[in-house]
C-alpha cells in the first residue's frame, strides 16, 4: 500500500531506541514525520539523521514529532542514538511490516545494480491521521530534512 497525499495513514506497532513501543495513535493531536533509511551509522543515514537533530528545535516550534524508521535491532539503534546525540525516536522494523506498508521497502538502484531494501523516504502525517505530504525517493540525505521543515512552514 502506498500511502498517497490526502490518504489516512495506517497504523503501526514499532519497538523504539526509547524502550517503548509507538504507535501512530501514540501521536494523534501532534504533526509526524516519519522517514525511512537504510541503515545506522552508514554515510547518507547519518547526514540526514544529524540533518533533523540540527533542525529539531525549530519542528519542536511547529509541534511536531520526528520518527526515524530502519530495519536495523534496537541495540543498533541505541548505539546510533547515543554516538550522534539523536534527540529523537528510531523505530526497529526487522520484519520490515512498516516500511512494506508505507511504500518504503520494495525495489531499487544502488550503483547500478538492482535490489530490494529501505527507499529512503518520508511521509508527513496530519495531527488527525492524514498523510500530507510523501517523498518517495529522497534524493539529498543531507540536505532532505530541511526540506521537510520548509514544506511544514508553508
Amino acid at each position: 500500500m502506498t500511502h498517497r497525499e490526502g490518504s489516512q495513514a495506517s497504523d503501526f506497532k514499532l519497538q523504539g531506541s526509547d524502550g517503548q513501543t509507538h504507535s501512530l495513535q501514540d501521536y494523534r493531536g501532534k504533526t509526524l514525520v516519519i522517514y525511512f533509511y537504510p541503515r545506522d551509522d552508514t554515510p547518507g543515514c547519518t547526514k540526514e539523521s544529524c540533518g533533523f537533530r540540527e533542525l529539531k528545535n525549530d519542528f519542536d516550534d511547529l509541534d511536531t514529532v520526528i520518527l526515524g524508521v530502519s530495519k536495523d535491532n534496537l541495540a543498533s539503534h541505541i548505539k546510533f542514538v547515543a554516538k550522534f546525540n539523536l534527540p529523537f525516536v528510531l523505530l526497529s522494523d526487522p520484519e520490515t511490516s512498516m516500511m512494506q506498508i508505507y511504500g518504503a521497502w520494495g525495489e531499487k538502484k544502488l550503483y547500478g545494480k538492482v535490489g530490494i531494501g529501505c527507499i529512503r523516504s518520508t511521509i508527513v502525517i496530519d495531527p488527525q491521521g492524514t498523510v500530507i505530504k510523501r517523498w518517495q525517493k529522497v534524493k539529498n540525505a543531507a540536505d532532505h530534512p530541511a526540506e521537510v521543515l520548509n514544506f511544514l512552514k508553508g
